[in-house]
């Protein structure tokens, strides 16, 4: 590992998921949950919603998605959820705007992994369709893994099992390269995965990849490719070949909740992504 990199230390502590409700936010949620579990951090869960059109009982239930993925017995007490080291919280926030609530919320609470998923539909995703003026402190190493509506991503909602085999980095000079590497070992560590393979993918000549320090005893293959050609399609169509479950991105953008993906490649990328993309603010883990 690279320890003079600002990740190498991070650790995920305190997860952020806001939901909708929606079967979308159920995939979102089933992640956030497992990676909570594997990594013992806290789980907090927000849903925005206009004055008493929401109930507690609507949020997704964390016991009866531990019973069917067998971690508790049916009828457990609440108890049996801090037993298996699980803290969770879900706070139902009054407001019109739900990317507000949330900055709103985030500046309260940091959190090192957002895990939130986003509606794709003729190139608009619903997060993106409002300006967000409001800049966040980032804590170092925090990042965002988006869901997109309609993909079952990594964590099975049925037995909570993890497919995660196949990661795709797409690399270049600025952002800088390296977080996305110490990210993805990060997520292959903490979710207990013994192999797999991660691609290091370079949109340009191969003369001018630029250099990443590789994780060392991870018992994934790591490889290196360089392709000429338009960097959102090159990279959507490396995903597709190499039928990755996950993309791992940087962006060097502003620190706000969202902000820094706006007009980048990494949110060109997601709208049209078939997997889970985790997105990383290189800007603010500088700071």
């Amino acid at each position: 590992m690279n320890l003079t990199d600002p990740l190498a230390e991070f650790r995920i502590e305190s997860i952020f998921h806001p939901s909708d409700f929606s079967a979308a936010s159920e995939v979102a949620f089933a992640h956030a949950l497992k990676i909570a579990l594997l990594t013992k951090a806290r789980l907090s869960m927000l849903h925005v919603a206009t004055e008493g059109s929401a109930d507690w009982s609507d949020f997704p239930g964390v016991r009866d998605t531990l019973e069917r993925w067998r971690l508790i017995p049916p009828g457990s007490p609440k108890s049996a959820v801090g037993n298996l080291g699980l803290e969770v919280s879900k706070v139902i926030a009054a407001a019109k705007d739900p990317v507000r609530a949330s900055l709103g919320f985030l500046a309260e609470h940091p959190a090192d992994l957002v895990v939130l998923a986003v509606h794709q539909h003729q190139g608009r995703m619903r997060w993106f369709e409002k300006s967000v003026g409001e800049p966040i402190a980032r804590g170092a190493g925090q990042m965002t893994l988006f869901i997109p509506h309609g993909m079952a991503g990594f964590v099975s909602q049925t037995d909570g099992s993890v497919s995660l085999g196949s990661i795709l980095i797409p690399i270049t000079t600025k952002p800088r390269p390296q977080p996305a590497v110490e990210a993805a070992t990060r997520i292959v560590r903490s979710l207990r995965l013994s192999d797999g393979t991660v691609t290091l993918l370079h949109v340009g000549p191969s003369g001018e990849m630029p250099s990443v320090k590789l994780p060392e005893g991870t018992g994934w293959t790591w490889n290196r490719v360089a392709r000429e050609g338009d960097p959102v399609n090159t990279i959507l169509a490396a995903a597709a070949e190499l039928a990755a479950d996950l993309i791992v991105m940087t962006t060097d953008g502003p620190d706000g909740f969202l902000d820094g993906l706006r007009g980048t490649t990494s949110e060109r990328v997601l709208r049209q992504a078939r997997c889970p993309v985790a997105n990383l603010p290189v800007g603010s883990m500088l700071g």
